[in-house]
């Protein structure tokens, strides 16, 4: 039989929602687990310089941010775990578990797991991450100011991106696989009417040009029409293709909206579920900053905890 243990609750994820989560809880003496998944900090390990964190005005590069979010849930007690959750049972009382072939159970359980921005797959890309290449303009866009960057996609998404790029950029070019937009006709209209947007219509991007120690050069393009290919200077690049939120190892146990998001109730956490509760990125497809992450981290601790509290009262009640 599988090991088992049980905590009263536990954070799936390890980003700022989870590691906020995992403080608040902690501090409230319930001894949380914190499940960090295969990659420990979330997507801002991934990020260079931070600046629109509150309280750092000289900035803060992403995973020195989340080293020091992760020490200081550790002062106070929070228990932490490399591993990722296989199997979830939401349905069961209490909630269980499985991580790599060890059952944990619990009372409450915050979903912490965030959403994975849709890449393109390149090898160059994996290695420029970072260094020119990035999936949020509002956290980056201020690198690139007075630079040619690119905009990769043409929904809604793209469109808000590149608008806003401009504000820094000295030309946003939109590189789009179709010859047409997906994208509302106010979001369309909104770009078209943009003097700074330029739009590359029929094209993918088959390669990035470019090293870490010096950052974006360039495109390699492909005509899907045509075949033909060609290559584009440009010293930064934005994916704007979607995100999918990490909700898979639940199945259809849980309610989310169309895209798989985790739907919570009202201005609570509350997930579907009872005892269940969903922070940061998988539940928020419109801001996804770490800030509202954050937030989002402490308003599923106290949900949660104010959850507890009830069901050990229901307990003493039933017990006297």
């Amino acid at each position: 039989m599988a090991e088992s243990k049980h905590y009263k609750i536990i954070i799936i994820g390890s980003g700022a929602a989870g590691l906020t989560a995992a403080l608040y809880t902690a501090r409230a003496n319930l001894n949380p687990l914190v499940i960090e998944g295969t990659q420990p900090g979330g997507q801002l390990t991934i990020t260079t310089e931070v600046e629109n964190f509150p309280g750092f005005p000289k900035g803060i590069l992403g995973p020195e941010l989340m080293t020091n979010m992760h020490k200081q849930v550790e002062k106070f007690g929070a228990e932490f775990l490399y591993g990722t959750v296989i199997r979830a049972d939401l349905h069961k009382n209490p909630i269980e578990l499985d991580v790599e072939d060890k059952i944990f159970t619990t009372n409450a359980l915050i979903i912490a797991t965030g959403a994975t921005a849709r890449l393109l797959g390149l090898e160059s890309e994996a290695k420029l991450i970072g260094h020119g290449i990035s999936a949020c303009a509002t956290c980056d866009g201020f690198f690139f100011k007075d630079k040619e960057i690119i905009v990769i996609g043409g929904g809604d998404s793209a469109m808000e991106e590149a608008n806003f790029l401009t504000r820094f950029s000295k030309k946003v070019t939109v590189v789009h696989r179709r010859n047409e937009l997906r994208a509302s006709a106010i979001m369309q209209e909104r770009a078209f009417n943009n003097p700074k947007i330029e739009f590359l219509w029929n094209k993918i991007v088959t390669d990035f040009i470019g090293k870490p120690e010096s950052g974006l050069e360039g495109v390699q393009l492909k005509d899907t029409v045509t075949n033909e290919e060609s290559t584009l200077a440009c010293e930064g690049a934005f994916l704007a293709i979607g995100h999918t939120p990490n909700t898979q190892i639940f199945g259809d146990q849980i309610e989310t909206d169309d895209n798989g998001y985790i739907i919570t109730q009202g201005k609570s956490t509350k997930t579907s579920i009872q005892g269940v509760f969903a922070a940061g990125d998988v539940q928020d497809s419109i801001y996804r900053q770490a800030i509202t992450a954050a937030g989002s981290g402490c308003m599923a601790a106290i949900d949660a905890q104010h959850y507890l509290e009830a069901q050990e009262f229901a307990e003493e009640k039933k017990g006297s």
